[in-house]
């Protein structure tokens, strides 16, 4: 990468001047005679950007479209002003065909708490400009707006959620599963979209950029920057670590995460290493806005243990400690070993908030009455509850700091949940550790509602859980309390179908418990 602060930005006709100039010369490089071919998108899935920190943030674009040359250098620009008259950097990445042509820049120098606009220019084409932010200077209590979002099944419904997320004053988009889907379009789908199921890495860069193809999923990364985790589906339903139910899933799941980097705005320290098997991406991590709140990405898939007493073609299901021992197994890990001490190392003591952004429900859920025993419990295998014992653990780590201001956030059950994280889920009256709430999906079908109703009365801790309205959650911090919104499309079939507040919700500093608003 080149950066220069100085020089003004080329216009683009003296860039098409330069350009006609080469090619009548006979004289262009390889990759500007690509640019001949005009009318091919070269940004036709869009920009994003991610992770900001105080001083720059990650960002992304991949170029598209057919005879790209195996190296393409790829100019970006960041200014005050969506005009770009106030240019702030700017420099040179290569997009390389061996990494999906996709750029992942990283300035550098830039001021604290800022708002900035960007660009990519590549081939005599310019992409559409986005805007990012850079985080508050360490020092600075600086509120954050933030939405999570999970779960955006492309062939089950449209991205109404989106539209209207990128018209939020939003500062941060947490995005925590779920993006793509390896699964073939069903039959009924509402849009349906090539391939079969996802295995290679042909195979997955044609279902990132058939999602990527969507404008209002594009507006919404236009808008803001985002931080992201994973969980199944990037690769397989239900996999954990290197356990895919198949044979050569290692090669499968390696493909899926090199194709995972390459489409999001993740930084340069998170390319996967090919030469591990089944690759390997360190996704998780510990990010801080300003003074104010920790934000701690957990990675669940790539480092889990096997399920606990699989189904029959080694899938997720219900069970119970009665029929599955493996429930209490203590040397049994959700986020693995190395992870869980990371975790413990990670909280801040210092801030007044730390958020957890994890993929589901932390809290317990039992589809039984665990009045009858706790060993006949029925719960789901594949969430935390089928890793009690790495649960506790990571309770126990927060009851013994007292922990000010934990949030537990997470997705993946296509419904909103609103829980209070018990010391103890089989006595309501134990203390509250820390408030928690699960957004509902973008656009993957709901379960249920009857069903989730019915074992309700096995879980007091859980305040609210509603799984027929598609939508994302909308949090606002400041040193005193979160407010949360859980935010609800009405018709998940038309993309611009109006939105509305489910339920409001409010979390003070200090009071872990999530109180109605």
């Amino acid at each position: 990468m080149t950066t220069d602060h100085r020089l003004p930005a080329p216009t683009q006709p003296r860039r098409r001047a330069l350009l006609a100039a080469a090619l009548a010369a006979g004289t262009a490089p390889a990759w500007l005679r690509h640019a001949r071919a005009g009318d091919t998108p070269r940004f036709e899935q869009g920009v994003a950007s991610g992770y900001p920190r105080p001083d720059g943030m990650v960002l992304w674009t991949r170029l598209t479209g057919e005879g790209l040359p195996e190296r393409v250098p790829v100019q970006w620009e960041l200014a005050h002003d969506e005009a770009f008259q106030q240019v702030v950097a700017r420099g040179t990445d290569m997009a390389e065909a061996d990494w999906g042509h996709s750029i992942h820049a990283e300035p550098r120098g830039l001021a604290p708490g800022r708002w900035y606009f960007y660009r990519f220019t590549a081939l005599g084409q310019r992409s559409r400009t986005g805007r990012t932010r850079t985080a508050p200077a360490p020092d600075a209590v600086e509120p954050l707006q933030f939405a999570i979002a999970s779960c955006q099944r492309y062939d089950t419904g449209r991205y109404a959620a989106w539209a209207h997320a990128a018209r939020e004053p939003l500062d941060l988009v947490l995005f925590l599963g779920d993006y793509v889907y390896e699964y073939p379009w069903l039959p009924w789908a509402l849009r349906p979209h090539p391939g079969g199921f996802a295995r290679s890495l042909d195979d997955w860069r044609t279902r990132y950029a058939t999602y990527q193809r969507d404008p209002q999923l594009q507006d919404a990364h236009a808008a803001c920057p985002w931080m992201l985790i994973w969980d199944d589906h990037e690769v397989a339903n239900d996999y954990t670590g290197l356990n895919g139910g198949e044979r050569g899933f290692a090669a499968r799941r390696a493909d899926a995460y090199q194709a995972y980097w390459e489409h999001l705005p993740l930084p340069q320290a998170m390319r996967p290493r090919r030469d591990v098997p089944g690759g390997a991406l360190p996704l998780h991590g510990a990010h801080d806005w300003g003074r104010l709140a920790r934000v701690l990405l957990l990675d669940g898939r790539q480092h889990r243990d096997t399920l606990a007493c699989p189904t029959w073609n080694g899938g997720a299901g219900r069970t119970s400690r009665r029929d599955c021992s493996a429930l209490d197994d203590p040397r049994r890990s959700f986020l693995g070993m190395a992870q869980e001490a990371w975790l413990a190392r990670s909280w801040d003591m210092e801030r007044p908030w730390n958020l957890l952004a994890q993929t589901t429900l932390l809290s317990r859920f039992a589809w039984s009455d665990p009045a009858a025993g706790p060993e006949r419990m029925a719960v789901w295998n594949d969430g935390w509850d089928g890793y009690a014992p790495a649960r506790a653990r990571l309770l126990a780590g927060i009851a013994a700091r007292r922990l000010p201001g934990a949030v537990v956030l997470g997705g993946d059950l296509h419904g909103h949940y609103v829980a209070d994280v018990k010391a103890d889920f089989d006595d309501p009256r134990s203390a509250t550790l820390a408030s928690e709430f699960v957004t509902t999906s973008i656009s993957s079908p709901g379960k249920d509602q009857e069903r989730i109703d019915a074992a309700m009365r096995f879980n007091p801790h859980i305040q609210l859980a509603r799984t027929q309205r598609r939508g994302y959650v909308r949090g606002q911090l400041d040193a005193r309390r979160l407010q949360v919104r859980l935010m609800d499309v009405q018709d998940f079939a038309d993309a611009a179908s109006p939105l509305a507040v489910q339920a409001r919700y409010v979390v003070e500093s200090g009071r872990p418990g999530a109180q109605r608003d």
